[in-house]
């Protein structure tokens, strides 16, 4: 059976997630993160989607991005991804896949839920147990959006910028609850449309597909699995 097309609409933001084939790292260094931001600077060049957040973690990386139209986000991760893959594959001497299959997105709503999306791709490393301190990675998007350096990659969402540095730096200190974290992952999971009822009615009347989630578990003998990261 084919695959059905993302939900894909132009000025709608997704929150995207692209893993390691076999949860193996995709970077192995610092110069590998470098070399992917250059990569990821210029297909957002390329392509005219804006990035609001962005974490690049040891196997898997996170974005939310905003595209001018619809595929200009496919484009932009076939982009990055082709040119990264070469790079990596030449400068570690291997061949063959680094990605595990196709990356997934998920449609953000422009309201608080972006903002629950950031603070969730800012707050990755120190999940992860990699620092104490989200501001103090260097390949993630906090440190700017706190205030403590520019990013040229970063262009803030309106809801961002209406935030402004003091109350995003008030609400990466809040605790991420359990039900925001397991919304957040099913949603990308399934690659729907993240945010209130209305907006997945939008969606919904925009796309003709539905946008919600199904039920996180199935029955014993087909149980799905949510990934964390």
């Amino acid at each position: 059976m084919a695959r059905q097309p993302r939900l894909d609409l132009p000025g709608i933001p997704q929150h995207i997630v692209q893993r390691g084939n076999n949860r193996l790292p995709c970077f192995l260094d610092d110069t590998d993160r470098a070399c992917y931001r250059q990569l990821l600077r210029e297909a957002l060049l390329a392509t005219g989607c804006r990035l609001h957040a962005y974490v690049l973690m040891d196997n898997h990386v996170h974005l939310l991005a905003t595209p001018p139209e619809a595929g200009a986000t496919g484009r932009m991760m076939q982009l990055l991804g082709r040119h990264y893959v070469g790079q990596f594959n030449g400068r570690h001497r291997r061949t063959g896949t680094l990605w595990e299959g196709r990356y997934k997105a998920c449609l953000v709503a422009g309201d608080d839920s972006l903002l629950r999306c950031t603070r969730y791709i800012d707050l990755n490393p120190v999940r992860a147990r990699m620092t104490d301190d989200p501001t103090a990675f260097r390949w993630s998007s906090c440190a700017s959006l706190c205030g403590l350096r520019d990013d040229v990659l970063l262009t803030p969402h309106p809801i961002q910028r209406a935030l402004g540095i003091a109350g995003y730096r008030t609400l990466l200190a809040e605790a991420i609850s359990d039900e925001d974290l397991a919304a957040i992952r099913l949603y990308l999971q399934q690659q729907r449309a993240y945010g209130r009822d209305d907006f997945r009615a939008m969606v919904e009347a925009k796309t003709r597909r539905f946008a919600g989630v199904r039920p996180a578990h199935r029955p014993a003998k087909a149980k799905s699995i949510i990934e964390t990261g």
